[in-house]
């Protein structure tokens, strides 16, 4: 989609004691550091329109995380931001420790208007949530992708 802004990312759960987990990365940076409800992301990145979008949300995973996956993956529908981004997703059965994340970084001018410039974590910290947990941490513009991840599964199960 040319002239449109677009991320791609991957969704990874988990099933522990029958209920659904999934994994989520919290921004690194100083305007994060303090935010955790509504803060939340699924690992993801830009690409350009010459990329290959799932190929993109399996590199955008390991440079944000550190970890590679492989599996079956789900395409999600995609999702429009506030800001006009066009963000494709994803969903993957998998398993990794979030204490064992490994993310790239960026730099910053920081503090503001100090002319220093730091470098941070794209990520600084990453979880396994579970469902409940994850749409209070999640930001608001990916919300839908873990309604569409619990229809896919028939999760929460109907209980007769």
């Amino acid at each position: 989609m040319k002239g449109v802004r677009q991320s791609a990312g991957l969704i990874l759960y988990r099933y522990r004691q029958g209920l659904v987990e999934v994994f989520l990365a919290h921004p690194g940076g100083p305007f994060w550091a303090k935010k955790d409800l509504g803060a939340w992301s699924i690992p993801k990145g830009e690409f350009s329109p010459e990329e290959d979008a799932p190929a993109a949300a399996r590199r955008e995973f390991r440079e944000e995380t550190g970890f590679a996956v492989a599996g079956d993956f789900v395409a999600m529908t995609p999702i429009r931001q506030p800001s006009g981004k066009l963000i494709h997703a994803w969903a993957l059965e998998g398993d990794c420790d979030p204490g064992a994340i490994r993310s790239n970084t960026f730099s910053v001018e920081w503090p503001p208007r100090s002319g220093m410039q730091q470098e941070f974590p794209e990520v600084d910290r990453a979880e396994w949530f579970l469902m409940e947990v994850a749409k209070e941490k999640i930001s608001k513009g990916q919300f839908g992708f873990l309604e569409e991840l619990e229809r896919i599964l028939g999760y929460p199960a109907k209980s007769s």
